[in-house]
């Protein structure tokens, strides 16, 4: 970035209250899609409504199947495009808008999913869920971006917990709603349980782009910069500067690796894990919803307890305990066989699940190069590390349900990628951590 571009892009002001909340915000209005559409809701609604196989190209594909490639096919999308949504952010100043078309793309898809109500419908329903999800990972790119921008380095870890925590209880509050929808459907005035999950789509649209308005308002307004040519292509240039950047760091690279490992087991069970309690353990759809709602509660304790742990003994010390978690989840959910054995497998998950998310941003930021000023660079590199371990977890989690005939399998294959993750943190000396 030149002087003359990064002077017409002031800073803005850190760890300003106002601004830190507001970002915050941005996390309870698209986690109420994370939570209630790719975890509680669509995955067993479609595995209820489609054939347990689907002939495509001659090839019969197993619906548990089918939704998780679904997933990959829209993380796929997103890691192809974002270095160019980051070049074009950080020569452009335009993060604030990307974030708004992602929102709008995405609560839209969404609410798309209104229409899919048969066998007939199924591609309606596949393709509103990939957009809805390219749209909510798309909106994360940016997201992410302003961590740096907003927040000094010591505030990281207190900051990304923040946002994880606004967003587990934001899409609490809703799944509840979306709960009473389901079990009161009659008394509420819908024609059936079916009719009331339809509606619960579209609820979810409409609060995401709702509250995703009060982040807009408070962050930091624009700058916009004169496009250099060839702009296209300074995504990738960007991605590829910053690969350079990171690698000479072997610690920083050991860390990516490890990322790439356990996010990519990290993933796969969070959106496929009500898809492995219908269709293993066959969980009624009230019960799948009350052991999501469950487990975001106690996510919310253990994102909290993440950030004072890692405060304690440090980032290293807390990722670590959280992968041994993960990995005693995958062992144990192979011989699940009992609702209460998954009722509290499911708290096990959320006791990990928001802490490793958040550690993770936090601990990937303290390792950026001190004083960039191209964050969003550095984030879209992140966000398709991200992306890229969420399509090879879901591909091996469907490929392996494909393969073998069932869910329990492909679990115990994600618990490799957790002992290899541990294998490779223990290689990795974290600098600028909370001691």
């Amino acid at each position: 970035m030149s002087t003359e571009q990064a002077a017409a892009a002031p800073l803005p002001e850190k760890n300003n209250p106002r601004i830190i909340s507001g970002w915050a915000f941005f996390d309870w209005a698209n986690s109420a899609y994370a939570l209630v559409i790719t975890v509680a809701i669509f995955p067993p609604y479609f595995l209820g409504i489609a054939p347990d196989t689907v002939n495509i190209g001659g090839v019969a594909i197993r619906d548990e199947t089918l939704v998780a490639w679904g997933i990959s096919l829209a993380y796929l999308i997103i890691a192809a495009i974002s270095p160019i949504l980051s070049g074009i952010a950080d020569y452009g100043g335009k993060k604030k808008r990307f974030m708004r078309f992602f929102t709008t793309l995405g609560s839209l898809a969404c609410m798309s999913l209104f229409f899919f109500d048969s066998p007939e419908t199924l591609w309606v329903g596949l393709a509103g869920f990939i957009l809805a999800t390219v749209g909510f990972a798309g909106g994360i790119v940016f997201y992410n971006a302003y961590l740096p921008d907003i927040a000094t380095e010591d505030r990281y870890d207190a900051v990304s917990a923040k946002g994880f925590i606004y967003g587990f209880a934001g899409s609490v509050i809703l799944l509840v709603v979306n709960l009473a929808m389901v079990l009161k459907h009659e008394l509420l005035g819908f024609d059936s349980e079916v009719s009331a999950i339809r509606w619960a789509f579209v609820s979810v649209g409409v609060w995401w782009l709702g509250f995703a308005q009060l982040a807009f308002r408070r962050l930091p307004a624009d700058a916009p910069r004169a496009m250099p040519a060839g702009l296209l292509g300074k995504g990738y240039d960007e991605l590829a500067k910053a690969f350079r950047i990171l690698r000479k760091s072997r610690n920083t690279t050991l860390f990516l690796l490890t990322f790439f490992c356990y996010n990519a087991g990290v993933q796969a069970i969070l959106f496929l894990a009500s898809s492995f309690a219908d269709k293993e353990m066959h969980l009624e759809k009230s019960k799948l919803i009350i052991l999501v709602l469950i487990l975001q509660i106690v996510a919310i304790g253990g994102a909290f307890l993440s950030s004072r742990l890692s405060e304690w003994k440090g980032n290293k010390v807390s990722l670590f305990t959280m992968l041994v978690i993960w990995t005693a989840v995958c062992l144990l959910g192979y011989s699940v066989h009992t609702e209460m054995e998954v009722f509290l497998l499911g708290g096990a998950i959320g006791l990990v699940m928001g802490g490793i998310q958040a550690l993770s941003r936090s601990t990937y930021a303290k390792f950026l190069p001190e004083n960039t000023r191209e964050t969003t660079t550095f984030f879209s590199f992140f966000d398709v590390m991200d992306k890229v371990s969420t399509v090879f977890g879901t591909l091996v989690f469907g490929l392996v349900a494909q393969l073998f005939g069932g869910m329990r399998s492909s679990v115990l294959a994600l618990s490799v990628l957790f002992l290899v993750s541990l294998a490779i943190l223990a290689a990795v000396r974290v600098r600028r951590m909370a001691e």
